[in-house]
Parts: C-alpha cells; sequence; structure tokens
C-alpha cells in the first residue's frame, strides 16, 4: 500500500530480512530495527501509521516498547509477533497496547491481510470518533469521561485511559442503561470475536469496573448470554 509506514522490530535477522522487502514489495515503505532499544525515537521520527513488534527483543521486549508508544501516541495500530502460545501472553499483549497478534511462523500474506483490516479500522474509526470528539460525558455525580483526551476524571482528580479502555467505556457510556451485546464491542474494538479477544474483553472490563468503585452508583452489570449494561443512578 504506498505511502503507508510500517516501522517493524525484530531480531531475527533472515526472518526480518524476508518480511521487510516483502512488505516493500507490496508498496508499504518499511523502516526495520533489530532490537528494543531507541524504539521511540524512531517512532518519532519515522511517525509510522502502523507497528510491528518481535515479543522477545534484545534490549526491552515488546510489551514494553508497545507500551512506550501508546505514551505518546494512543492510535497508531500495534501487531505483536510471538511464537507464545499461552492465552496469558496473548491478554498480555493485548494489555500492553497491541491491536493484534500474528503466532510465528506466518506467511506474510497473513501479516498483509492482518495490516489492511487494522488500516481500514483506523480509517473507519475517526469520523465516528470526531461526531462527540468534543463532548465530555457526565458519568454519574462524581465522574466524567473526555474521550478526546482519553481521561477519566473523579474530584478533580485524572486518570488517563489506554486507547482500549476508553473506546470500550465510550461504547458503554453511549448506550447507557441498554444492553450493548458482547460480539458488537469485540467486532468494533478488535475486528472479531474470537476466544482470545473475548478474554481480553474480560481483562478490560474488570480494569473498568476497578476504576468505577468509588461511587456504587456506576456498574457495568454483566448481562449472561448477551453483554453489558452500564448503569449510572
Amino acid at each position: 500500500m504506498e505511502g503507508i509506514k510500517i516501522l517493524y522490530v525484530e531480531d531475527e535477522q533472515f526472518l526480518g530480512k524476508i518480511v521487510k522487502e516483502s512488505l516493500e514489495r507490496r508498496e508499504y515503505e518499511v523502516r526495520m530495527l533489530e532490537d528494543g532499544n531507541n524504539v521511540i525515537d524512531h517512532f518519532n521520527s519515522f511517525k509510522p501509521d502502523i507497528c510491528i513488534f518481535d515479543i522477545m527483543l534484545p534490549g526491552k521486549d515488546g510489551y514494553t516498547i508497545a507500551q512506550e508508544v501508546r505514551q505518546v501516541h494512543q492510535g497508531v495500530p500495534i501487531i505483536f509477533l510471538t511464537a507464545k502460545s499461552q492465552t496469558e501472553d496473548v491478554v498480555k499483549g493485548f494489555s500492553s497496547g497491541g491491536n493484534d497478534y500474528v503466532r510465528k511462523p506466518f506467511s506474510v500474506e497473513e501479516l498483509n491481510v492482518r495490516i489492511k483490516n487494522l488500516l481500514e479500522m483506523v480509517q473507519e474509526n475517526p469520523s465516528k470518533v470526531e461526531h462527540n470528539s468534543d463532548a465530555i460525558i457526565p458519568l454519574g455525580k462524581k465522574y466524567s469521561f473526555d474521550p478526546r483526551k482519553y481521561e477519566l476524571q473523579y474530584e478533580g482528580e485524572f486518570r488517563r485511559l489506554s486507547h482500549r479502555e476508553a473506546e470500550l467505556l465510550k461504547i458503554l457510556a453511549e448506550n447507557k442503561d441498554y444492553a450493548t451485546e458482547r460480539q458488537t464491542i469485540l467486532k468494533q474494538i478488535w475486528g472479531d470475536d474470537s476466544f482470545f479477544n473475548s478474554r481480553n474483553l474480560d481483562v478490560y472490563i474488570t480494569k473498568l469496573r476497578s476504576y468505577f468503585k468509588e461511587d456504587p452508583n456506576v456498574k457495568i452489570i454483566t448481562l449472561k448470554g448477551i453483554g453489558y449494561q452500564f448503569v449510572v443512578d
């Protein structure tokens, strides 16, 4: 895809060379790094449209550099490449700010499809976000949520939310007092309703509930077999 810039971090030189050249043949502009050090400097100078991070890296691992990227840019898509197959590793990847993961060994064609899917989601979301981008949403008497800044305010104190936390809270808040189907949330935020994404949603729901623990009038109710209901009394 001409004009699309990819920041690719991979310490396996042979694999990295193959993937980089294959993506460049598809007209991506690829900057490849071989360790986790100084990734954020390259991110700031290169300004990629999407990032692809191996998890096991010298210097800093993929989880760490994803968290660093999220400190400066909440919206850029991040794909993890991993040889790990345990559910908790996948969940950790999403919790670190990843949008998708590809297990090794993989085909470049599969990676290309996932890149395109994420970029299409990013292109579709801005209009949706912009619609209410300036609206601060009151949540009960003690909380307010600024979806533009990804901030949850509680009695003058601010909590910075991750991209996924903010997207999830926005969906729930926009459907306040109504049932929001679990499948709808998964497809809107993660792109599909796979088992691993479903487990990750559970993690994020637990996180959001903990953020509202100071006000018992703000509740995220699980509707068994359906999804969730965000209630503000």
